[in-house]
């Protein structure tokens, strides 16, 4: 087991132009699905997340404060990358054995709540042991289902077209508000010819996006139950991605997974990949070149289908110590020094409060306040799609199938069959 100021080395988790969801877990051995107490009163609660080592340094950062500011409240802690976590997770929650705080994110909270793994915090929040004013653009509802309060952003996010600085200039491509997926397509070309790789990583793998250009249709990814979408709309999406990879204006899949972890806009293989703002810290972590941000192409000039994405802390149904739960997620949140601390690990901060506080000062964290502070200001931002049970089954199965559609080990027509099948399957669960 770790504890707090004693976190073991991990590899950088490394995500490419797909969603940023997941969690953490906690060591088995720590009690049974809740903290303990102490005979002088003190309290210990476990806390979790995915992540990289980085974000372990800044969060043990964070709770060595909380732990001073309230010294009968212990805090035990446990992270791995994301694949790891939810492994380990899923085996906790089946066993009763889930930590009493845990990072969370959107594709998630049914899943869970269905299987009577979170704690509505709503009670809490009555309690005045943890604060819901104060957030930035209505994130305060981020973590609400039905009713209920299962998780509590703890930064935002939004997707992104991450760009080669360079080789966007040297095509002479300047991405705007409101550009439309016929410019975007004529820039990948314009890319394709000037600099010798492709135009785009490939963007028909990523279910977020996908999702956003069906609510620019009206659809979406998601309903309540089921999925938003046909087989005919998937079927279009993928016979032009098919089309687009053969031509070489969708990089070479085969030279992207061989790059890995290397994204393919810092391995030079593309001019510019789809991914979550805050992620652009990688890219300049990474290449060579200098990056920036550009605005979600349109179908109609107008709405791009976006809204503010999240990390979120959840709690465990199981806690005994609600309350103590609740006044740590309160100063994760909320505290301006844990803001300092943790910059735009998890995104832009979500509360006002810690958003005032850190203001960043290197060139990619002040693009993603600005990119974000755009798409608040233009009132492009929806409400976002709701997200059944089962929905993060199908993400991992659309990543999985469009890749092997990109490769051609799958037809197009049998990899929208396969994927209607398993998500019927996993939506149904």
């Amino acid at each position: 087991m770790r504890t707090q100021g004693t976190v073991d080395r991990r590899s950088l988790l490394k995500i490419t132009g797909g969603s940023v969801a997941a969690l953490g877990l906690t060591a088995a051995g720590c009690g049974s699905g809740s903290g303990s107490a102490g005979g002088d009163g003190t309290v210990t609660i476990r806390y979790t997340w995915w992540g990289s080592d980085d974000r372990a340094k800044r969060i043990n950062q964070s709770i060595a404060l909380f732990e001073k500011k309230f010294p009968k409240i212990k805090v035990k802690t446990d992270f791995q990358p994301y694949a790891d976590f939810w492994k380990k997770f899923n085996t906790q929650a089946s066993g009763g054995n889930t930590p009493d705080v845990f990072q969370n994110a959107i594709g998630f909270l049914r899943k869970y709540d269905a299987k009577n793994v979170l704690l509505d915090l709503r009670e809490q929040v009555e309690a005045g042991n943890l604060r819901l004013e104060g957030f930035r653009a209505g994130l305060e509802k981020f973590g609400e289902v039905d009713g209920k309060l299962l998780g509590v952003p703890v930064g935002s996010n939004s997707m992104a077209l991450v760009v080669d600085q360079a080789v966007l200039t040297r095509a002479k491509v300047t991405p705007r508000p409101g550009w439309t997926w016929d410019e975007y397509h004529d820039a990948l070309a314009r890319i394709q010819e000037t600099a010798g790789r492709a135009g785009d990583a490939g963007p028909y793998g990523i279910m977020y996006l996908y999702d956003l250009y069906l609510r620019q249709q009206g659809k979406a990814f998601f309903t309540t139950t089921g999925l938003g979408f046909t087989e005919a709309d998937l079927t279009a999406w993928w016979n032009k991605a098919a089309e687009r990879v053969k031509s070489g204006v969708y990089a070479d899949p085969k030279k992207t997974i061989q790059a890995k972890p290397k994204s393919a806009v810092t391995a030079e293989l593309a001019g510019t990949e789809f991914t979550w703002d805050n992620f652009a810290v990688r890219y300049t972590a990474e290449g060579k070149s200098q990056y920036g941000l550009a605005p979600i192409p349109t179908s109609d000039g107008k709405r791009t289908g976006q809204y503010l994405g999240s990390l979120m802390l959840s709690a465990s149904r199981r806690t005994k110590h609600p309350e103590e739960v609740a006044r740590f997620i309160d100063f994760m949140v909320h505290d301006p020094e844990v803001g300092k601390i943790m910059g735009y690990d998890r995104g832009v901060p979500a509360t006002e409060a810690q958003y005032a506080a850190y203001v960043p000062s290197d060139p990619v964290g002040k693009q993603i306040a600005a990119y974000e502070k755009q798409l608040v200001d233009s009132r492009v931002l929806e409400p976002i799609t709701p997200h059944p049970a089962g929905a993060d089954v199908c993400e991992a199965a659309f990543l999985r199938l469009s890749e092997e559609m990109s490769l051609g080990t799958r037809t197009v027509a049998d990899a929208v069959k396969q994927y209607f099948t398993e998500a019927k399957t996993a939506l149904s669960a």
